[in-house]
């Protein structure tokens, strides 16, 4: 029997991921992608609580909250995925159009009619964008007006500079202006428009460069240092007390007897490593965010700066426990 996914959750939801998906140029059944979700989500929240009860003997409420985590991750995973595969068509689209809208300029200038010059100035190298430009042309003879079918173009994508594109040429259209003219003055002024995002780019690469530094070098290094100074420390404080099992004296202060640190060495470990995590992770959205205007394309910096950052923290640790280890012999 088939299950209706999409009765499950709100009609609401279901829209807005048909939406995305569509933005997305992904051409999957809502009720498909709505069956990865649910069942993908469950699988992690069943297996993933049962595999650390059963396998690593945890707590099983801490097991039931970890499922619960990775399922939610899971979910979002897939939803930024989404919004990342809209993100690069609108760019890809973006970075074309000054071209496309002069091959169409040419073409209306040179006779064609413009829903005739728009098709034929679709070549192959526009990618998905000349196919959805002919899924315009299919629209229109299939009874759809121009004006409609452009607007119908403009919603494939979520970008302002294709919306305001097609309204003005919706409103050249009726108001009978000099379609060429502003086709390449359209041109003009995104390519403009990408020349100064360009430079303000190259203006913020020094805060670029640093926010990398600290999330891929700095945080790694200081956490590992400070790892492995716990560790020695507690090691040093384990000598302490063996010598002296009733503690150091007090000198007659007993709010200043000194006393070994209250945490361990492993719950600092797992406290770095989740650090270090974070930190590489927000770095990447902030360095993406900072060079190309869009935190979503941070996704594509997102293994790297893990990658490098975690090789970082445990190359560093390794070297500093060497040295440590050497020099104090413990």
């Amino acid at each position: 029997m088939k299950i209706e996914y999409e009765r499950l959750i709100g009609r609401s939801v279901v829209n807005l991921l048909t939406r995305e998906l569509q933005l997305a140029g992904i051409k999957m059944d809502i009720n498909r992608f709505l069956r990865i979700l649910i069942i993908g989500g469950l699988a992690l929240f069943i297996i993933i609580p049962f595999a650390l009860f059963l396998g690593l003997g945890l707590n099983p409420a801490l097991a039931a909250v970890a499922g619960i985590i990775l399922a939610v991750i899971f979910e979002v995973a897939i939803y930024g995925i989404l919004e990342f595969k809209i993100e690069q068509r609108r760019t890809f689209m973006e970075t074309l159009l000054p071209d496309y809208l002069q091959l169409a300029a040419a073409n209306v200038r040179s006779g064609i009619a413009l829903d005739k010059s728009m098709v034929l100035a679709a070549r192959p190298e526009f990618g998905y964008f000349s196919d959805d430009v002919k899924e315009m042309n299919r629209e229109l003879y299939g009874g759809e007006t121009l004006q409609q079918a452009m607007f119908n173009l403009g919603k494939k994508y979520r970008s302002l500079q294709l919306q305001h594109t097609i309204r003005m040429m919706v409103e050249g259209i009726q108001y009978g202006g000099g379609m060429t003219d502003l086709l390449n003055q359209i041109a003009k002024d995104i390519r403009n428009q990408h020349m100064v995002q360009r430079e303000i780019s190259g203006q913020l690469f020094m805060y670029t460069i640093f926010i990398a530094f600290a999330a891929l070098i700095g945080a790694p290094v200081l956490y590992a240092l400070t790892s492995q100074m716990i560790g020695v420390t507690d090691t040093v404080w384990a000598g302490i007390l063996k010598q002296n099992p009733g503690g150091l004296p007090t000198a007659g202060v007993s709010f200043l007897r000194p006393s070994p640190p209250k945490i361990t060495i492993d719950a600092y470990h797992n406290f770095a490593l989740a650090s270090v995590i974070l930190i590489c992770g927000f770095g990447a959205f902030i360095v993406s965010a900072i060079s190309t205007g869009s935190v979503l394309k941070g996704l594509r910096f997102l293994p790297i700066f893990l990658i490098v950052g975690l090789a970082v923290f445990f190359i560093v640790s390794s070297l500093i426990g060497g040295i440590f280890t050497s020099i104090s012999g413990v």
